[in-house]
């Protein structure tokens, strides 16, 4: 439960399809949490009670868990060292690999439930004796892409109510049912800091990981300083402060001399990346090349290209079409149709 309409929604469908259904939120760490006054977006105290009115509209338990301290470990210090490296990370990702479909669901089973079912609009499907991850029907909703990490054993004990249905569909099954949730809007910002500068939260938290250095062309020449590489992403145009005969982009981020690479959009696109940390559904890599479509953000567009493994968790994507923003640290995940067969966390581009 988060107290939005996604997760109230689908609790509502399985207490109709007789599941015994108990409500849980997560309690997470929140920049300034400690002295009581900041909370995080996705369990802030309105948050809490909608989430618990929900349930008891239902009559279904709830409960409050405090994952304060895992979610600090494993999603927050991540995101800042991360950035300190010169990447650009998706808090998203880390967070749902080690706390909703690690601690959580280890949580759930321990309580001896069958299932943890969440809001995401995406579908599992058992063919051939396998499960299978698929996006969800609606494609403007779709978060499959947020869900690769997820393998045999985590998709036999996960249910997605919503994935066969969009989002309008789904808020007028919550209004149908009287969920005063109905609704209500979402948040799309890093719910652990509260005004969404993660530039103010990185000189706050992390002072070390901000030092100026060069902005250099692609030649190598010096053209320009930079304030400090977590300020900076692959693609990034503005704040570069360059007086140039054509739009300058950012190209190269090279936490190892501290500089910025830049140059001009002809030179932005790469047709190669390597991934790292990945997984696949099936939890099998492919025995050779296979022709994959890849997302290399969250919302990018697809991507034709040909999936090679290099060895256990690294793979090689060569793609049809140069890419534009092909980034170290965000995710990619790789398709064949509607079928999810993994993603990994990009490490270099070429």
């Amino acid at each position: 439960m988060s107290g939005g309409v996604d997760s109230s929604t689908a609790a509502a469908l399985l207490v109709e399809e007789g599941y015994e259904v108990i409500g849980v939120m997560m309690r997470l760490w929140a920049e300034g949490g400690a002295e009581g006054d900041a909370t995080n977006r996705c369990c802030s105290p309105e948050a809490v009670e909608d989430a618990r009115y929900v349930c008891q509209i239902l009559d279904i338990p709830f409960y409050l868990i405090n994952y304060e301290k895992d979610f600090k470990q494993h999603v927050v210090d991540y995101f800042i060292h991360e950035y300190a490296g010169g990447r650009t990370p998706n808090p998203c990702l880390a967070c749902n690999r080690h706390i909703k479909f690690d601690l959580l669901l280890r949580r759930a089973l321990s309580l001896d439930a069958q299932y943890l079912a969440t809001g995401h609009y995406a579908r599992i499907r058992r063919a051939n004796g396998h499960y299978q991850l698929l996006r969800g029907v609606d494609r403007q909703k779709d978060q499959s892409y947020a869900l690769y990490m997820l393998g045999q054993k985590e998709l036999a004990h996960l249910l997605f109510p919503l994935g066969d249905y969009t989002k309008d569909e789904v808020r007028a099954m919550a209004s149908e049912r009287g969920l005063p949730i109905a609704g209500k809007s979402e948040s799309q910002d890093l719910c652990f800091v509260p005004d969404n500068d993660y530039r103010r939260f990185l000189r706050a938290h992390a002072p070390e990981t901000i030092k100026p250095g060069p902005i250099v062309d692609t030649a190598g020449r010096v053209i320009g300083q930079h304030k400090g590489l977590p300020f900076y992403t692959i693609g990034q145009r503005e704040g570069m402060g360059i007086a140039a005969p054509e739009a300058l982009y950012v190209l190269e981020i090279d936490a190892a001399r501290n500089t910025i690479v830049a140059g001009t959009k002809a030179e932005l696109g790469r047709q190669e990346l390597i991934a790292h940390q990945v997984s696949f559904v099936s939890g099998e890599a492919p025995a050779g090349p296979v022709e994959v479509t890849a997302k290399i953000r969250y919302k990018a567009l697809e991507a034709k290209a040909t999936l090679t493994p290099i060895d256990g968790n690294r793979v090689t994507l060569s793609f049809v079409e140069p890419q534009r923003d092909i980034t170290p640290g965000q995710g990619v995940v790789f398709y064949q149709g509607e079928i999810v067969l993994g993603g990994g966390i990009i490490a270099k581009a070429s």
